[in-house]
């Protein structure tokens, strides 16, 4: 069970219902932003050569597992630096990501993308960049507009252009987080931080058809169910991996700023740029590498 647990909430599951019973019409494209406070991005980046003392208990070698030995430095990658690191994790995209393209690709039934693109300036040292605006292009599917869609994930401290879309009456400005779904109708607005999917226009939602308290459904409480009912849950593999895969391909478009990457998702390759290919996998260190994986 990937752990995006929005998932299971009702506004998430309404949404996808929305969607998918057309009510903007087929979806042109997707427009999602965070700007989570990055309270975990390392205050100390200096890469010492002399190791701090380990937390009693610590296990710093199990830490590291398959990246190469470092020495182990306070507040540098534990306990929540480490997504700031290339060596470790993806920036705020793969902080957040999976929770934010989760409800997209389950209404559109996307499954990886085709190509993608950082507009933004990219990353080239040892930290991914702090803010970035993607873009990351999808085949197109029985929910969509064209023969593909366009997704455009925006964090740190930049937005999407506001004045494409009719904002909701509740919003003067663009909140912190969420997603903007354009159909060829109208649009959807889902904030990442909780409350109903808005419609713009308002007279797009047909009511009756959507009820007001739909059963709420508990993320942790379906993979236990999934487990005794011999089923899949609802965030198995066959959705999670895809979706981690999206992430991925696209926070590697950081180090390649304004190169199209072309993905091709049988290969894991990018078919048009080897060095960017050559991120794709790395060598595990001694002892801890798996036949067929590094």
């Amino acid at each position: 069970q990937l752990g995006n647990q929005g998932r299971s909430t009702v506004e998430s599951r309404l949404t996808v219902e929305m969607i998918r019973g057309g009510v903007i019409g087929k979806i042109k494209e997707v427009l999602l932003w965070e700007n989570k406070k990055l309270n975990w991005w390392p205050k100390n980046t200096e890469l010492r050569s002399k190791a701090d003392a380990l937390p009693e208990g610590f296990d710093w070698d199990l830490w590291l597992g398959v990246r190469g030995e470092r020495p182990y430095l306070a507040d540098t990658y534990h306990p929540k630096s480490w997504r700031a690191w290339f060596d470790f994790g993806v920036g705020e995209m793969g902080d957040m990501g999976c929770h934010h393209f989760d409800t997209t690709f389950d209404a559109l039934k996307l499954t990886a993308p085709i190509k993608v693109r950082q507009t933004t300036p990219g990353s080239a040292g040892p930290l991914w960049g702090e803010q970035r605006i993607v873009e990351l292009v999808f085949p197109g599917t029985d929910m969509t507009a064209g023969d593909t869609v366009k997704l455009t994930w925006h964090d740190g401290e930049l937005r999407p252009d506001a004045s494409r879309i009719t904002l909701p009456k509740e919003m003067a400005t663009l909140p912190e987080s969420g997603t903007f779904w354009i159909g060829e109708h109208g649009a959807i607005f889902k904030s990442y931080r909780g409350g109903r999917p808005i419609v713009v226009p308002e007279s797009l939602l047909p009511t009756e058809k959507y009820p007001a308290d739909p059963k709420p459904q508990n993320h942790y409480h379906d993979w236990v169910d999934a487990i005794l009912e011999g089923r899949k849950s609802i965030g198995d593999f066959s959705h999670g991996g895809p979706l981690s895969e999206t992430v991925l391909a696209g926070a590697m478009a950081d180090r390649f700023a304004g190169d199209w990457l072309d993905w091709d998702r049988k290969t894991q390759t990018f078919t048009n740029h080897p060095e960017a290919t050559k991120l794709v996998r790395r060598a595990y260190r001694e002892g801890w590498r798996v036949n067929g994986l590094g």
